[in-house]
C-alpha cells in the first residue's frame, strides 16, 4: 500500500458547491475551444471561465448527467431529454432539445449518462440504448440493447460499450458487434477502456486491469493491480502523456504511470473535497478535473511545483534541508527527519534531535546540525552531540581544523582533534545572539542582530577574544534582515534593499542589481540564501521567489523570478529556506512541509489570452441590459453605466491571475492590478471611449489586450437638432440682446450727455461761485484793509488829540498871553473838521451802509449823533471817544445817554451792542 503521508503532490484547486452555486454531485466535465469548463451538475449545466461560475438550470429541472462540447455546441443529456446549448448574441447559453425537435420518445425513466463525438456523429448513451446523431444532416440512428448498457468508451477511433451479462461490444457500420463475451467482462463492471502496446485494456470496478490480446483476456501484469483490487473504481481516463487517472468510490483519485505503477493518490486528507470521484476530465492545459460527490477539484499535474503536505502534523515547519549520503534530511521545529531520497517512504525522526533544528551544514564530508540545544554530528540516523551551547544558528569553516558557530549568546569555536570534532571555547567579549554572521578578511567578523543592527568585530588571531566592537551606522537595523557572504563580499539585506560592504569606504553601499530581488512594494523578508554550487543567490517576496545568477554570455548578473505566492508557500517569515536537490529540482521549506520546484518546467511558458465574456449596460437605478459583442457600442445617455466581465481560462492553483484596465476617453492611466474580474464605470459623460483590459498570470502578461470601443450618445437636449435649435435661439437671443443693448446704450449715451451738460453747468456755477468767493474774499480783504486804515486813522487822531490836550493842559497852567494863543491853535486843530472828514471817508469805505441805515432807522439823529454812532460802531470806549470829540469822558457819557433817548432804547438794552447789530 502506498504511504499517503509521504507523497509529493501537484497543486490542487478545489471548488465547493457554495463556490459554483450548484448542488453537490458533478457527473461529467468538458471544455470549449475558448477554454471554458462545462460541468453536468445535479442542478444543471455549470459554466466556468476561470473567474466566475454560471449555472444554467436543467430545462426540465432534473439531474444533468452528461456534457460534451463539440465545436460551438455544448451537448447535454439528462432525464428524458438530450440536446445542445449554444451561445446567443449576448454570450448567454440557450438550449435546444434534439429529442423534441426530432420527435424522439425516450423510454420510461430514460437518462443519458454519456456523450461521445466521433467522425461527425454525436452518441448519447442511456442504460437502455445508444442514439447516434449526425451533426450535418441531423439524421438519427438507435442501437438497442437487450440488457443494461453500463458505460460507453472511445478508444482510438472506435466506440465500445458494455452490456451486462453479455460482454463488450463495438459499433461498426452503425451496428453493435460483440468482441468478447468473457466471463470477466460479463460479471464485472467495466469502468474504463484504453490501449497499451496495441492491445485493449479493461479496468474493472474491483478486480483491477485486464489486457485483451489475441482474443484472450488476462490480468494486466502491473504492480498496481494488487492495490486496485482493494478499491472500488468508478471511472478512469488516459492522459495525453500516456499516464492514467482513476476515480474511486471512497478512496479519491489514483495517478498511475503509463507502466501501471502508482505515482500518488489524492483524497480528502491531502487536498480533495470528497473521496467519491464521479467524473474525470483532462483539459487543454493538462489539468485533471475531478467531478466529486461533493464539489469539484482541479489537479495541476504539469505544475513545476510538487507539494509535500504534513498531513499528520508530526513534521511541522521546515527550516532547513540537505541531501547527504543519498538521504534527504529536513530540519523542522519538531526535530531532524530523514528518508531515502526519492523514496516513497515516510520521514523518520532521528532520536535525540527533538526540538528546533536551525541549520544543516556539510563540511568536509561531515553533516553538522545546528539545534536549539546545541550542535550535532549526523551519521545516517545516528547523532553525536559535540556542543551543548544553546541555540546553534549556523556553522562555518575557518580552516581544516576550526569551525565557528553562531549561538544565542554569541560566537563559539569547534576544533578537530584526533579526527574528531569537539567543542573548544566561546569567543569572549561579545554576547549578542549571532544568527547571521560572516568571517571577513583580517580576522573581522560581521554579525547581524535583527533588533540591534550590524556589528563589525575585530577578533584576535586565535579567535578567542573580541578586541573591538564597532556598530555599523551605514545601514539600519531591520526585522527579518539577513547577512551573508557572496563572492567574498559581505551582503546585508533588509527592507530598503541589498547592500555590499566596501572595505575602502568602511561602510555598506546599496547594490542596485541585488536589490532587485525584492521591491519595497512586495517586501516580505530580507532573508537571502546563497547556493555556491549553482552560484545562485535567492530572495523571497510576497508573490515571488527570485534568484540572481551570472549571465552565461556576459559578466552581468541576471534576475529570474518564480511566481510562488505566499498563499501557496505558507512559510515562516524570516526563516525562508531553499536547497538544491538535483539537476533543476529545489526544496522550498513551508510551515507544514515543503514544495519541490522543477526549474525545467518553469521554462515551458503558456501563452495566456484574455477575453471579455459579458458586457452590461445599466441606468443609475439598476435597469440592466446585455450588450452584444457585435453591437456598435452606442449607449443611451440615460444608460451611461457600463460593466465589463472578463477572464483568463487559467485553472491552476500555483499562479494567481490579476487584471488591469483603462478607459481611454476618461483616462490614459492603467489601473492597479486587481484580482477582480469585472469593472463598472458609472455615470459616463457623452463621448467616445475605448475599454482596454489585460491580465497577468503569475509574472506572465497575456499575449493580447482586449479592446472594446463604444460611444455614450449625447442626451436629447444636446442632440444635433437641439443644438441647431439652440444655435437659432442663441442667434435670436443675441439679436434681441443686441437691440436691447443698442437701446440701452443709446439711453445711456443720452443720460451721459445730459449728465455731462449738468456737470458742465454745475462746474460753471461752481466756477461762478468760486469767482464770487474770490471777489468776496477780495472785498473782505479790502474791507479789512479799510478797517485797518480806519483804525490806524482813528488811533492817529486819538493820539494826536491826546498829545495836544496834554500840551494844552501844560500851557493853561502857565496862563501867559502866548500860551493862550497856542491853546487857541490847539483847540482849532483838535476841532479840525478835516480829521472828521478823513475819518468819515474811511468809515464809509469800511461800512458804507451803516450811516444810511442808522439814519433811516432814527431820522432825528444829528451829524454829531451820527459821528458818535460811528465811533461806537468801531466799539470804542468813552475814554477813547473823548479825545476825538475834544470833550471829557464824562461828557461822552452824557452824549451816550442822550443818544439812547433819541433812539428810544429800552433801559436793559446796551447801546454799543445795538449799534453793532445794525
Amino acid at each position: 500500500m502506498l504511504n499517503l503521508s509521504a507523497q509529493e503532490l501537484p497543486p490542487v484547486n478545489t471548488f465547493s458547491p457554495e463556490d459554483y452555486r450548484g448542488e453537490s454531485q458533478n457527473w461529467s466535465i468538458s471544455q470549449s475551444k475558448e477554454g471554458f469548463i462545462y460541468v453536468a451538475n445535479n442542478k444543471g449545466l455549470l459554466e466556468f471561465n476561470g473567474a466566475d461560475w454560471k449555472l444554467y438550470p436543467t430545462p426540465n429541472e432534473t439531474i444533468m448527467r452528461s456534457v460534451k462540447v463539440v465545436e460551438n455546441k455544448i451537448f447535454t443529456g439528462f432525464y428524458m431529454d438530450f440536446g445542445y446549448w449554444i451561445k446567443d448574441q449576448y454570450g448567454v447559453l440557450q438550449y435546444s432539445s434534439i429529442a423534441k425537435r426530432n420527435k424522439i420518445s425516450p423510454l420510461e425513466d430514460e437518462q443519458f449518462w454519456s456523450i461521445i463525438e466521433m467522425d461527425g456523429w454525436v452518441l448519447f448513451q442511456s442504460f437502455q440504448r445508444i442514439y447516434l446523431y449526425n451533426l450535418k444532416t441531423e439524421a438519427f440512428k438507435v442501437i438497442n440493447s437487450e440488457t443494461t448498457i453500463t458505460k460507453m468508451f472511445k478508444v482510438d477511433n472506435t466506440i465500445y460499450f458494455q452490456q451486462v451479462n453479455k460482454g463488450i461490444y463495438k459499433i461498426e457500420k452503425g451496428e453493435a458487434k460483440l468482441i468478447s463475451g468473457s466471463e470477466i467482462l460479463k460479471e464485472n463492471s467495466i469502468v474504463f477502456m484504453s490501449k497499451n502496446e496495441g492491445s485493449l485494456i479493461f479496468l474493472t470496478d474491483s478486480k483491477g486491469f485486464y489486457k485483451f490480446e489475441n482474443n484472450n483476456l488476462s490480468p494486466w501484469n502491473i504492480t498496481s493491480n494488487q492495490n486496485l483490487n482493494k478499491r472500488t473504481i468508478y471511472n478512469g481516463i488516459q492522459l495525453s502523456n500516456g499516464d492514467f487517472v482513476l476515480g474511486t468510490i471512497s478512496h479519491g483519485a489514483i495517478y498511475l504511470l503509463k507502466n501501471g505503477e502508482i505515482k500518488y493518490e489524492l483524497n480528502q486528507k491531502n487536498g480533495l473535497n470528497n473521496n467519491t470521484v464521479l467524473s474525470l476530465f483532462e483539459d487543454k492545459d493538462s489539468n485533471v478535473w475531478l467531478g466529486l460527490d461533493s464539489g469539484i477539484s482541479v489537479v495541476n499535474i504539469k505544475s513545476p511545483f510538487k507539494i509535500y503536505k504534513d498531513i499528520s502534523g508530526n513534521i511541522g515547519t521546515v527550516y532547513t534541508s540537505i541531501i547527504f549520503n543519498n538521504n534527504l534530511y529536513i530540519g523542522t521545529n519538531q526535530g531532524l527527519f530523514y528518508k531515502k531520497y526519492k523514496s516513497k517512504e515516510d520521514f523518520i525522526l532521528i532520536k535525540g534531535t527533538e526540538g528546533q533544528v536551525w541549520c544543516l551544514v556539510e563540511i568536509d564530508g561531515n553533516l553538522f546540525c545546528g539545534h536549539n540545544t546545541g550542535t550535532f554530528l549526523i551519521d545516517s540516523n545516528n547523532v553525536n552531540k559535540i556542543s551543548n551551547s544553546q541555540g546553534t544558528w549556523g556553522i562555518k569553516k575557518l580552516d581544516t581544523t576550526t569551525l565557528i558557530q553562531g549561538n544565542y549568546n554569541g560566537l563559539h569555536i569547534l576544533k578537530k582533534k584526533d579526527n574528531r570534532w569537539l567543542y573548544s571555547h566561546k569567543i569572549k567579549g561579545f554576547d549578542n545572539s549571532s544568527r547571521y554572521f560572516e568571517v571577513y578578511e583580517n580576522n573581522t567578523v560581521f554579525v547581524n542582530h535583527e533588533y540591534k543592527g550590524v556589528f563589525k568585530l575585530k577578533v584576535d588571531k586565535d579567535f578567542k577574544e573580541v578586541l573591538e566592537i564597532k556598530k555599523v551606522t551605514s545601514v539600519n537595523k531591520g526585522i527579518h534582515s539577513s547577512l551573508l557572504k557572496y563572492h567574498n563580499q559581505i551582503i546585508y539585506s533588509y527592507k530598503k534593499g541589498v547592500y555590499k560592504f566596501s572595505s575602502k569606504q568602511d561602510l555598506f553601499v546599496k547594490d542596485t542589481i541585488l536589490s532587485k530581488l525584492f521591491s519595497p512594494e512586495d517586501y516580505m523578508s530580507g532573508k537571502l540564501v546563497f547556493d555556491p554550487s549553482t552560484d545562485k543567490i535567492w530572495g523571497f517576496s510576497t508573490d515571488n521567489i527570485s534568484y540572481i545568477v551570472p549571465d552565461e554570455l556576459s559578466s552581468n548578473l541576471k534576475l529570474n523570478e518564480i511566481h510562488v505566492s505566499e498563499r501557496l508557500r505558507k512559510g515562516a517569515i524570516g526563516f525562508e529556506n531553499i536547497e538544491k536537490l538535483d539537476n533543476q529540482n529545489y526544496l522550498l521549506g513551508t510551515s507544514n512541509g515543503y514544495i519541490i520546484i522543477d526549474l525545467d518546467k518553469l521554462q515551458n511558458k503558456t501563452e495566456f489570452v484574455i477575453e471579455v465574456n459579458s458586457i452590461k449596460n445599466s441606468t443609475l437605478h439598476g435597469d440592466e441590459k446585455e450588450l452584444t459583442f457585435n453591437d456598435k457600442g452606442k449607449l443611451s445617455f440615460k444608460k451611461n453605466n457600463i460593466e465589463f466581465f472578463y477572464n483568463v481560462p487559467y485553472y491552476g492553483n500555483d499562479l494567481t491571475v490579476n487584471y488591469q484596465y483603462k478607459l481611454k476617453g476618461q483616462t490614459d492611466q492603467w489601473s492597479n492590478w486587481t484580482a477582480n474580474a469585472n469593472v463598472l464605470f458609472k455615470n459616463l459623460s457623452f463621448g467616445d471611449y475605448t475599454f482596454n483590459v489585460r491580465a497577468r498570470v503569475g509574472n506572465n502578461l497575456t499575449s493580447n489586450t482586449y479592446k472594446y470601443k463604444f460611444t455614450v450618445l449625447r442626451p436629447w437636449y444636446l442632440s444635433t437638432g437641439m443644438i441647431i435649435g439652440y444655435v437659432f435661439m442663441i442667434l435670436l437671443f443675441s439679436l434681441f440682446m443686441h437691440n436691447t443693448y443698442k437701446r440701452y446704450y443709446k439711453k445711456q449715451r443720452e443720460r451721459l450727455l445730459e449728465k455731462q451738460q449738468k456737470d458742465f453747468e454745475f462746474k460753471a456755477l461752481a466756477n461762478e461761485r468760486e469767482l464770487m468767493r474770490v471777489k468776496n474774499d477780495q472785498l473782505k480783504a479790502d474791507v479789512e484793509n479799510k478797517n485797518r486804515e480806519l483804525a490806524i486813522s482813528t488811533m492817529s487822531i486819538i493820539k494826536k488829540n491826546e498829545f495836544l490836550n496834554t500840551i494844552k493842559g501844560e500851557l493853561k497852567s502857565g496862563e501867559s498871553t502866548g500860551a493862550k494863543k497856542v491853546i487857541k491853535i490847539i483847540n482849532e486843530n483838535i476841532n479840525n473838521t478835516d480829521d472828521w472828514q478823513m475819518f468819515k471817508e474811511a468809515f464809509n469805505n469800511a461800512d458804507k451802509d451803516f450811516i444810511k441805515k442808522i439814519k433811516d432807522i432814527h431820522p432825528a439823529l444829528t451829524p454829531n449823533d451820527l459821528r458818535l454812532c460811528a465811533y461806537l460802531r468801531l466799539n470804542l470806549s468813552s475814554k477813547e471817544i473823548a479825545p476825538l470829540l475834544n470833550i471829557s469822558p464824562r461828557s461822552v457819557e452824557v452824549k451816550r445817554y442822550r443818544l439812547r433817548k433819541k433812539m428810544d432804547l429800552p433801559h436793559e438794552s446796551n447801546l454799543t451792542e445795538y449799534i453793532l447789530k445794525v
